[in-house]
């Protein structure tokens, strides 16, 4: 028994020892040898999910430029808008003591159609409508409505804004064979925006340093400079029914040039606008009467029943070489005195074929 006893002890005391030997050897630093500074690797960088850094773009950036104080000037369109004269502020009540729903569901009546061979004589005339007359002067009435401004100008650009009707180039001719941009449109009425130089009052208080800086400075466009309409119209007699019609093909703006001292340079229409077109837009608008402010009418009906004062400015009856009046006969009156005269043709050959 002691024997058995003294074994087991001797075995636990071989293996304590051989345990320490195992324990030793492992914990033992090992010596490295020392290396250059140069030779040393960097460590190795920590890996993540986000996308890897361009660090070569980062390093081979360009400086910023310089500022460039010779930059084109951009277009107007970005800067302003040039038809913001053209405000539409809806009422959040009811401004009548009635509501009128009519006028926003009227509708034009179809012409009555002309066959051609009942076309038995046909004439096309140019008139100009000089809205400071006494009886164009709804043209000029500027009233704030839930539709908008009421003059007739602002009614003509909102439905160019809107893309109801179609501006045509009056530069090219006036049969509406070039369409406009509505951006052209507008850079038309307002202008370009020109670069000036000012001076900077942030960096120069005094204004003794001479230090400038560009900007830009662009014209607001004003609709009470529009003060007259050309109107293309063809007179045109129906044999079958013996009776004289009278057709508008179109519309134009004048724009009147003057110059420093305000003396006449020139006139010239903007664009033209095909009436056909415009006429379901003018039924929606009423015109302002002076005497019966319940009885309005529309536009549409304004140019129908020609409630309006106009002057002849150009006809094709006796006009071999397609000339306005104003180019042959210099003389203001004798030109007023021309258009009546093309009038009372279209008048009297109508009255001539009766017999009484």
């Amino acid at each position: 028994m002691k024997k058995l006893i003294s074994s087991i002890l001797l075995f636990f005391v071989l293996g304590s020892i051989f345990d320490s030997a195992a324990y030793a050897q492992v914990k033992k630093p090992v010596a490295k040898k020392p290396q250059p500074a140069a030779a040393k690797k960097k460590p190795a960088a920590t890996k993540t999910n986000t996308a890897p850094v361009q660090v070569a773009d980062a390093v081979v950036a360009a400086p910023p430029p310089a500022a460039d104080t010779t930059k084109p000037v951009p277009s107007p369109v970005q800067f302003k808008d040039p038809f913001a004269f053209d405000s539409i502020k809806v009422s959040l009540r009811t401004d009548a003591s009635v509501e009128r729903n009519l006028v926003k569901t009227r509708t034009p009546l179809a012409y009555e159609n002309i066959r051609e061979d009942d076309a038995w004589y046909r004439h096309k005339v140019w008139r100009e409508i000089d809205i400071r007359e006494k009886m164009n002067l709804p043209f000029r009435y500027k009233a704030e409505d839930d539709n908008g401004n009421q003059r007739f100008i602002n009614i003509l650009f909102r439905t160019i804004k809107n893309g109801g009707v179609t501006a045509f180039d009056a530069n090219v001719d006036d049969r509406f064979t070039t369409p406009m941009p509505i951006a052209k449109v507008g850079e038309l009425i307002t202008g370009k925006c020109d670069s000036v130089q000012v001076i900077d009052w942030a960096k120069d208080p005094d204004g003794t340093k001479g230090v400038f800086k560009d900007s830009l400075v662009c014209r607001d466009f004003n609709p009470d400079d529009i003060i007259k309409y050309r109107i293309k119209e063809e007179w045109v007699f129906d044999k079958e029914s013996s009776r004289m019609f009278v057709r508008i093909l179109g519309i134009a703006p004048m724009r009147t040039y003057l110059d420093e001292s305000g003396n006449l340079l020139g006139e010239s229409p903007l664009f033209w606008i095909y009436y056909p077109d415009l006429r379901g837009i003018l039924a929606k608008y009423d015109v302002y009467n002076t005497k019966n402010f319940g009885g309005r009418m529309s536009w549409e009906e304004l140019f129908e029943s020609r409630y309006f004062d106009s002057k002849i400015v150009k006809s094709t009856i006796d006009n071999p070489y397609d000339l306005f009046i104003k180019q042959y006969i210099k003389d203001n009156i004798l030109q007023l005195l021309e258009g009546e005269n093309i009038k009372n043709k279209i008048f009297n050959f109508e009255q001539d074929l009766w017999s009484y």
